[in-house]
């Protein structure tokens, strides 16, 4: 079907095009297109309120088209899976919209698709979300739709039950992935398995049989307060329309005693003098999933703005220095990148690549090339390259209404101010050759860094040994000691 649509729109597209004339080819064609000075990025007003009951909200207008998207943050997430309950807060999440007030799922689903609107249901380590994209003409049955999925879930012990089957056999499905088994393995070796960091908030076999109902019931009553959530509300109404819509709808959400979490327990990455190689053993696996790193930054670390400019230019887009030089140079994979994961806490800086197998070892010496290297002065044009590139790219996150409630919700669970997201660029353009190098020589430091690489041993385990970069070590993908012969 989508084929013939396209052929349909390619024959339509031709006769307008017909009498068309293309330049011929020029030298500065050939050429690379010039970055120009980033122009002022004027935000839309951001206007904040408080409802009795604790409600946060944050409204922008926006009045080109007549939709409204609604992001309800609740600022709590998988950090407060209890021990022994990893996976609780995504499986609470999930089963929200499968059944709410007087509907069960499938009815659910047909008043959502009969209103023509998008309701979806998340969670991540230090956040649940439930997002409603909408036409202004619906917006009122959506949002009673939306507060049902939020104060009035059933948790119907048939869909929790279908859900858990679900996750179960999806995580039995990880356990022959590459990616995911190198992934879970570096989480937990970083942090450690009794760190929520060190696991997936998607939980394990074991934690996930061990869910009951009533866990479930037990965290949405306990964290789904009004006074642990902020709704966020963009699009085609005014201040005063929104503030009086989220009063009738969330307006008698009864506040709650929120618990005080636990302190996180230190991460083991931070009781590790050198760099370790760590095997995850996938038997005859094509390729080896890389995962380098440690533990990086939090997400209201002052040096932000410099290690987005280090990260750019190291991992963070397809002219980086590690997909150059893994993928471009080399050959070696398809595509190499970095990434600091910024949390409540100090979350991971990974460096990620899937490499063919009889090249892990020149592989990992590259990776450990760049990595050191960046921790010297960066030249100034790569410099300004790399700030232009966020500098530049930063409006396309403004786009759309969904993009704005999402730029807003990204920020509450950190506190973050929402005026940072005007100063993004200024933060960007006052980065200096100096303020890069010295982030990156105090939060990368590869002669400590965590070593992950998921792939077959019999073939990559004495090509790894042979580099000397360091000791190499068995594991399991939760990163546990693997006894062998």
């Amino acid at each position: 079907m989508r084929r013939t649509v396209m052929m349909l729109l390619s024959l339509a597209w031709l006769p307008t095009c017909a009498h068309a004339q293309v330049a011929p080819a020029t030298p500065a064609s050939t050429k690379p297109p010039v970055l120009v000075a980033p122009t002022p990025l004027t935000l839309p007003k951001i206007t904040e309120r408080l409802l009795p009951n604790g409600l946060k909200l944050v409204i922008v207008e926006q009045h080109e088209i007549p939709v409204v998207d609604v992001s309800l943050v609740i600022r709590t997430g998988a950090e407060a899976d209890p021990t022994g309950k990893a996976g609780l807060a995504t499986l609470t999440a999930n089963l929200l919209d499968e059944g709410a007030g007087t509907r069960d799922a499938l009815a659910l689903a047909e008043q959502i698709g009969y209103l023509a609107i998008s309701l979806r249901t998340g969670a991540g380590f230090e956040q649940s979300t439930v997002s409603l994209h909408s036409t202004t003409a619906t917006l009122d049955s959506a949002m009673s739709l939306m507060a049902d999925v939020v104060l009035r879930p059933t948790f119907a012990e048939p869909e929790f039950l279908r859900l858990k089957s679900e996750r179960t056999t999806g995580l039995l499905q990880e356990q022959d992935r590459g990616p995911a088994m190198a992934d879970r393995a570096f989480a937990a070796l970083v942090y450690g398995e009794a760190h929520p960091y060190g696991q997936s908030s998607s939980g394990t076999k074991e934690s996930t049989a061990g869910l009951t109902r009533e866990d479930v019931q037990g965290f949405w009553t306990t964290w789904y307060r009004p006074n642990n959530a902020t709704l966020v509300v963009v699009g085609d109404l005014s201040v005063t329309e929104a503030e009086a819509l989220a009063r009738r709808t969330f307006g008698g959400w009864a506040r709650g005693t929120l618990p005080t979490l636990a302190a996180k327990p230190t991460p083991a990455a931070a009781r590790k003098a050198a760099a370790t190689i760590y095997i995850v053993d996938k038997p005859k696996a094509a390729q080896s999933s890389f995962r380098l790193g440690g533990v990086g930054v939090a997400r209201s670390t002052p040096d932000y703005y410099p290690l987005m400019v280090v990260n750019t230019a190291l991992g963070g887009s397809f002219t980086s220095r590690l997909n150059n030089t893994l993928r471009e140079k080399k050959g070696y994979t398809y595509g190499a990148g970095s990434s600091f994961t910024m949390r409540k806490d100090a979350g991971p800086f990974r460096a990620t690549a899937e490499v063919v197998s009889a090249k892990t070892d020149s592989a990992l010496i590259e990776f450990m090339r760049e990595l050191n290297a960046i921790r010297a002065p960066l030249p100034a044009d790569e410099l300004d390259k790399a700030k232009r590139y966020l500098q530049l790219g930063y409006a396309e996150n403004f786009e759309s209404t969904g993009d704005i409630a999402a730029q807003l919700s990204q920020l509450i669970p950190y506190g973050i101010p929402f005026s940072t997201l005007g100063a993004f660029s200024a933060g960007i353009g006052a980065v200096t050759v100096q303020s890069a190098q010295r982030v990156a020589t105090k939060y990368l430091n590869p002669s400590t860094f965590t070593i992950v690489i998921a792939g077959d041993r019999a073939v990559i385990e004495p090509a790894l040994k042979a580099t000397g970069i360091a000791p190499v070590e068995v594991r399991d993908s939760r990163g546990r000691p693997v006894i062998t012969p």
